[in-house]
C-alpha cells in the first residue's frame, strides 16, 4: 500500500496532512476495482493475438516502469472501463504533452538519486540530492499549473490535481521549496581562492583578489585570429577525485554553517519522492505509452474509438475494424490497411471464418481477440465504433507445428490444449481458434470442429472459429459464416476484406480452377487435343 500524499516534514510545526488516500491510482477508480498487476496468463493468448507485439514495444520505450503486467490484467467492470476511457480522453484533448513533460523531469530526479546514492562523499551525495529535490519541486509545481488550467473532466486527472494542489499549497512543500532554493543560491553564491604552490593546494577565503584569467586573455588578445574552443571545466558537485573533495572539505571548514544546513536538508528530507506521486507518475505511462503508439496509425488515417462495453450484453459490433499489431507493421512501410466489420446479433454467438488461404481470416480472428482484450484494459480499440462484452478473459488455440521433443502427437496436444482451454472458458470468456486440427482428415476435422463449437455454444462463449470446413457455418442460429473474398475478376486475387457470406468453398474452388485452365471440361477438352 501507498501512502497518501503528505507534506515534507520540516522542522517547524507543518499543516494537517492531506486525508489518507492511500488507494489513490490512475488506473482504477477505487480499491474495490483494483486489480493487483500480474503476470501472464496460462496459456498465455498474447502472442497468438501477437498483442505480445504491441505491448513489447510499448514497454521498450519506458522500460524505467516496468509496464509489461499492466497489459495482462484486464479490468473487472464497467465503472473502471470508465474511468480509463475518461483519462484517455483528458490526455488526447491536450493533457498528455504536460505529464510526459512532467515524467521526463522525474527520470531526471531519479537520476540525481542514483548519483547521490552512488557518492561516497558526504558533500558530494548531499549536492546531488539537492539537485534532485529543486528538479522534483519544479516538476510537480509546472505539473500541478498544467492541471489546474486545464480543468480535466476525468474523475481520476480531477482528483490527482486535487491531491497534487494540496500538495503543493502545504506548508511542508512550502518549507521544502524554499530551503532548497535557499541552499542552491547560496552555494551558488560562494566564492573562494585555491592557491596551487610545489605540489600543496591552499584553499581560503575570498578577499577580491584579481581574476587572472581576465588578465592573461587580454595580454594574448593581440594573437588571437579566430574563436577557441572552450577549454573552461565546470567545477561543480560531481568531484572527479580525491583532491577535489578535499578541496571542498576545506571550503566548508571555511563556511561550516552551510555545509552543515546542507547535510542536515540531505538528512531530513531522504525520502523525498512521495509515494502517490511515484505511482502516478509510472501508471500514466500505461496511457501515454500506448497513446504513443497508436499515434502513427492514427495520423496514417486509421480511427480508434472508446468501445461501449458491458459484462452481460453479448450483442458486438465493431465497424472499420483492423489488426493492431499487423496495422503497426504497415504503415511503417507505407502500405495500406484493410479494414473490416463484425457483427454478432442476437442470439449469435460465434463467427465461422472461412475462404482461400492468405485471404485475411487469421487477421480476422485475431482483430476479435485483440478487440475484446484492449476493451477489457480500458484502451481506445480499433475502428470507429464498437459494443463489447467486457470479458473476463480471452483464450485462444492456433494450430503450431509439432515439435520433435513432444511426447504427444500433433492431434493429441491439440485435444490437450482445446480441453484446457474449455476448462477456463466461463459465459464471459472470448474463445478464438485458428485453423485447428488442419493436419487430419476433413472427416476428424468436421467431427471435431462440431463437438468443440456444440460445447461452446452451451457455454455461450463468443468466439471466433477459423475453418475450411463449409459444414461448421451451418450449424445453426448461433453461428455466423464470414467469408475472406477475392476480386470479382481474379479469383487469386485477395481483397482482405472479409464479409458476412454463406460458406462457399467448393464454388470458390471451382472459379478458382477455371481461372487457371484446369476445371474438369479444360482438362478434358486439353486431354482430347
Amino acid at each position: 500500500m501507498t501512502r497518501a500524499l503528505n507534506p515534507p516534514p520540516t522542522q517547524a510545526a507543518a499543516s494537517p496532512p492531506l486525508p489518507e488516500l492511500a488507494s489513490f491510482s490512475i488506473l482504477f477508480p477505487d480499491a474495490e476495482t483494483a486489480v493487483e498487476p500480474r503476470g501472464q496468463a496460462v496459456p498465455d493468448p498474447l502472442p497468438d493475438l501477437n498483442l505480445d507485439q504491441v505491448f513489447a514495444a510499448i514497454a521498450a520505450n519506458r522500460r524505467d516502469y516496468e509496464l509489461s503486467p499492466f497489459f495482462t490484467t484486464l479490468l473487472r467492470d464497467e465503472r473502471a472501463v470508465a474511468y480509463r476511457q475518461a483519462v484517455f480522453v483528458d490526455l488526447e484533448t491536450g493533457l498528455s504533452g504536460a505529464v510526459e513533460a512532467f515524467a521526463a523531469q522525474m527520470r531526471h530526479v531519479r537520476s540525481y538519486l542514483t548519483a547521490s546514492s552512488q557518492r561516497r562523499h558526504r558533500y558530494g551525495k548531499a549536492s546531488w540530492f539537492l539537485d534532485a529535490a529543486r528538479t522534483y519541486c519544479d516538476a510537480l509545481a509546472a505539473l500541478r499549473d498544467e492541471l489546474v488550467r486545464a480543468a480535466p473532466a476525468s474523475e481520476g486527472l480531477r482528483h490527482f490535481s486535487q491531491l497534487l494542489d494540496g500538495y503543493v499549497r502545504s506548508e511542508g512543500f512550502g518549507v521544502l521549496e524554499a530551503e532548497t532554493r535557499r541552499l542552491q543560491d547560496d552555494l551558488g553564491a560562494l566564492r573562494f581562492c585555491v592557491r596551487v604552490h610545489h605540489g600543496q593546494v591552499t584553499v581560503s577565503d575570498f578577499h577580491g583578489e584579481p581574476d587572472y584569467s581576465t588578465e592573461v586573455l587580454a595580454t594574448f588578445e593581440k594573437f588571437r585570429t579566430g574563436d577557441a574552443k572552450s577549454r573552461l571545466v565546470e567545477f561543480r558537485h560531481d568531484f572527479a577525485n580525491h583532491v577535489q573533495e578535499m578541496i571542498v572539505d576545506r571550503v566548508a571548514i571555511l563556511y561550516p554553517d552551510l555545509f552543515h544546513s546542507l547535510l542536515a536538508y540531505h538528512e531530513r528530507y531522504a525520502d523525498l519522492v512521495d509515494p502517490v506521486i511515484a505511482r502516478f507518475e509510472r501508471e500514466a505511462q500505461v496511457y501515454l505509452g500506448y497513446l504513443g503508439f497508436i499515434q502513427p496509425l492514427k495520423e496514417a488515417g486509421l480511427s480508434f474509438c472508446l468501445p461501449e462495453v458491458s459484462l452481460s450484453v453479448k450483442e458486438h459490433r465493431a465497424s472499420d475494424t483492423f489488426d493492431l499489431a499487423l496495422a503497426g507493421k504497415l504503415v511503417a512501410e507505407r502500405r495500406p490497411v484493410v479494414v473490416n466489420d463484425l457483427e454478432l446479433r442476437g442470439v449469435e454467438r460465434i463467427l465461422v471464418v472461412s475462404g482461400p488461404n492468405q485471404g485475411g481470416k487469421t487477421t480476422i480472428a485475431r482483430a476479435f481477440g485483440q478487440l475484446h482484450h484492449l476493451a477489457a484494459l480500458g484502451f481506445p480499440v480499433p475502428g470507429t465504433s464498437a459494443c463489447l462484452l467486457l470479458c473476463d478473459r480471452v483464450l485462444t488455440h492456433f494450430a503450431k507445428q509439432e515439435q520433435i521433443e513432444d511426447l504427444h502427437s500433433g492431434l493429441e496436444d491439440e485435444l490437450l490444449r482445446i480441453r484446457a482451454m474449455i476448462d477456463q472458458a466461463t459465459g464471459r470468456s472470448i474463445v478464438v481458434m485458428n485453423e485447428s486440427f488442419a493436419s487430419t482428415t476433413s472427416e476428424d476435422q468436421l467431427l471435431l470442429g462440431r463437438r468443440i463449437l456444440e460445447r461452446l455454444i452451451g457455454m455461450d462463449v463468443l468466439a471466433v472459429y477459423v475453418t475450411f470446413i463449409d459444414e461448421l457455418s451451418r450449424l445453426g442460429p448461433s453461428v455466423v459464416s464470414m467469408l475472406s473474398m477475392v476480386a470479382p475478376d481474379n479469383p487469386a486475387q485477395r481483397t482482405f476484406k472479409v464479409l458476412r457470406r454463406p460458406a462457399d468453398g467448393r464454388a470458390y474452388a471451382m472459379v478458382l480452377a477455371e481461372a487457371h485452365g484446369l476445371s474438369y471440361a479444360a482438362v478434358t477438352a486439353r486431354l482430347r487435343g
